[in-house]
């Protein structure tokens, strides 16, 4: 059996396994609290008439087809650049994953803002969308055009790291053996990092859920449950924002845990 930690090992110095495992609690407990707070306090009864209310079966199902879309966006064009910056090297691969990481650290509603001035009314692309009937503000395009513009950062940085972890030799005792490198990425590379990429997408898939400032200046409508929430907390107040609150938080508590699930199975 292995020994039990203490905060004083044999030779009397200080376990920092310990006091690490003391200040990591406290982060957590920080994260639980809150939410196991918003749980108790409302009554299911209040939270399933919620559910039934027009307003946010709407919003649920905007937020769950357009994080859907975001995500596959994110991870079809997310995953090929998460690639060559794994494989890529020098001062080309370090500016583009600057511009990749820009959207994390730009204020989500500077994000909104940055994507008017290209898709908004009065811009070609703007404009263009609305001469083929495909309007890309207040609508739910302009709904994935935000989310997508958020997170899909979180699909490349992550994808990336998998790559990395991936060992080159691997590759290149595949293409000695005649495979090319597409088939050398499909059957040898995306299964070892799978989990990674896996981890990426979901990720990907959370902070589009969740997303507010961004879609909020982009398109207003159609409502995705943080805008609900929004809009039920400055029009009736904090009590009945809450129900609608913990509504999101059960959806995308359990579509996390389906995508967690979806990391153990390896490719074929």
């Amino acid at each position: 059996m292995f020994p039990t930690p203490s905060r004083i090992d044999a030779a009397g110095r200080f376990d920092w396994l310990s006091a690490t495992l003391l200040l990591g609690a406290v982060l957590l407990c920080y994260y639980l609290v809150p939410l196991l707070s918003l749980l108790v306090s409302q009554s299911p009864a209040a939270v399933l008439g919620r559910l039934s209310s027009p307003a946010v079966v709407s919003a649920a199902t905007t937020s769950l087809l357009a994080s859907t879309a975001s995500a596959a966006v994110a991870t079809v064009f997310g995953l090929p650049l998460a690639y060559w910056l794994a494989r890529a090297d020098g001062r080309p691969a370090t500016l583009v994953t600057a511009v990749v990481v820009l959207p994390l650290v730009l204020p989500p509603v500077v994000s909104g803002m940055v994507l008017l001035t290209v898709v908004g009314p009065g811009t070609f692309l703007g404009d263009l969308g609305e001469s083929v009937g495909v309007p890309l503000t207040r609508s739910l395009a302009g709904v994935v055009l935000a989310q997508t513009f958020v997170a899909s950062p979180f699909v490349v940085v992550t994808a990336k790291s998998a790559f990395e972890g991936v060992d080159r030799s691997l590759e290149h005792a595949s293409r000695s053996l005649g495979k090319s490198r597409l088939s050398t990425v499909r059957r040898v590379t995306l299964p070892l990092a799978w989990p990674g990429v896996v981890a990426g997408i979901t990720l990907a898939f959370a902070r589009s859920m969740g997303e507010f400032g961004a879609t909020i200046m982009l398109a207003y409508y159609p409502r995705t449950m943080p805008v609900q929430i929004w809009v039920s907390f400055s029009t009736l107040g904090l009590e009945n924002a809450f129900p609608v609150a913990v509504v999101l938080l059960g959806v995308a508590v359990a579509t996390l845990v389906a995508l967690n699930a979806l990391g153990t199975n390896p490719l074929e």
